[in-house]
């Protein structure tokens, strides 16, 4: 079957290759690569009414994790682990308008495998700018390092704060849940009004980008279908917002941003919790200069079948900045923070890191290069130190060459 789509998708692109063009239309958005102002394949016929570009994006990468000795092995205490070559995605896919008032995306990952291998698939019903209606699996409208444009981030690793599980003093036959919900299968009304205001608002299965089944129940405790209910709202003084994090191709834009989202995983992780999250987030980008934060908020409550009264509070955060030195070359920093234990034991991972980033815009190519040291403060002892950062490297290396089109 993978070979099958595959073998389609290819045939699509060899189909359209004749055709190189660029689209005017800003609001049409893979969450891969812009339709919009970028060079490469596409079609459009003479009315307009329809556009289909075909895209790849690849991204290959070096890596060498050290960790520290707590967790490791006793009989092979080998530090460096998780190092090595690595391809983090390999997607191919297409995207485009139709008749006017439909958007839509397909995107494949030849880097993952199982119900993953589709990245996303959707499309948007536009009503007009203030009302449209997306169905299919997508973005979750949670955290503004998911929501950036895949392959046009700061940082060639999201933070930690966003990716790693929870620590919580029990064994359950679930996965600790991170904060981050990412891509979901669902349906969203969104739009955007007086081109200041971005509203979305979802609801989605809460089984994540691992599952593309309808596997969701009733809850026990509330009596509601035991989905994820998303929401979020931007305001954009400025006007709309660009979706990367800083571009060699728009180094004169002046953009500013800030937005309040939330959303309750009702019997999340198979019925083991009921997840509620928040988050404030912001992003300025003036001229060569890109600075972004978030700070969110984890509330995890077991189900009553758990027989676990009290609630688990976690929170975290980021702030990064980035300059362009040249109309190239790009540095960046991040400060990272997460309390992994929960407000109920002292605490904090910080994760500071650096980075830099080479544009070569003639051939699509992007150069990315970041280190990231782990560090512990405020811990009451030494046990609950040594197991904040279990699973996590203390030096983390990571170079990253990046093709698209």
């Amino acid at each position: 079957m993978k070979k099958e789509i595959t073998t389609v998708i290819c045939g699509l692109l060899l189909a359209v290759s004749v055709w190189a063009q660029e689209n005017d239309d800003k609001y049409i958005e893979s969450d891969v690569i812009p339709l919009a102002g970028k060079k490469g394949f596409s079609f459009e016929t003479k009315a307009g009414d329809f556009v289909f570009k075909p895209f790849v994006l690849v991204q290959t990468s070096a890596k060498m994790n050290y960790y520290d000795d707590e967790g490791l092995d006793l009989a092979d205490q080998d530090n460096v682990a998780n190092s090595g070559f690595e391809i983090g995605n390999a997607l191919l896919g297409f995207s485009g308008k139709a008749f006017g008032k439909l958007t839509f995306n397909l995107t494949l990952n030849a880097a993952q495998s199982g119900d993953a291998l589709l990245q996303q698939a959707w499309f948007d019903l536009n009503l007009k700018e203030e009302l449209r209606f997306r169905v299919g699996k997508f973005k979750t409208p949670f955290n503004q390092g998911y929501l950036v444009t895949l392959g046009e981030t700061l940082f060639p690793a999201l933070p930690v704060s966003l990716t790693a599980p929870v620590n919580i003093p029990y064994s359950l036959n679930s996965v600790n849940p991170n904060i981050a919900t990412g891509f979901d299968l669902g349906v969203q009304m969104h739009g955007l009004v007086r081109r200041q205001w971005e509203y979305r608002l979802g609801i989605f299965n809460g089984t994540g980008i691992g599952v593309n089944g309808a596997k969701k129940t009733l809850s026990d405790d509330l009596g509601i279908p035991s989905l994820l209910y998303a929401a979020r709202l931007a305001c954009m003084p400025q006007g709309v917002m660009p979706t990367h994090q800083g571009s060699s191709a728009d180094l004169h834009n002046h953009k500013s941003l800030i937005a309040l989202s939330t959303s309750y995983n009702v019997e999340a992780n198979w019925q083991a919790s009921n997840d509620f999250r928040a988050g404030i987030e912001f992003a300025y980008l003036y001229h060569r200069w890109y600075f972004t934060g978030e700070a969110y908020f984890l509330r995890m409550k077991f189900t009553k079948k758990q027989d676990i009264a009290k609630p688990y509070d976690f929170l975290g955060g980021y702030v990064q900045g980035g300059y362009f030195v040249t109309p190239k070359w790009q540095l960046a920093a991040r400060y990272d923070f997460l309390n992994r234990n929960s407000f109920d034991t002292d605490g904090f991972l910080n994760l500071p890191a650096c980075g830099v980033n080479y544009f070569i815009s003639g051939y699509n190519l992007k150069l990315q290069a970041m280190y990231q040291y782990l560090g512990k403060w405020g811990h009451s002892d030494q046990l609950a130190r040594d197991n904040d950062d279990l699973g996590l490297a203390q030096h983390a290396a990571l170079v990253m060459l990046q093709f698209s089109f």
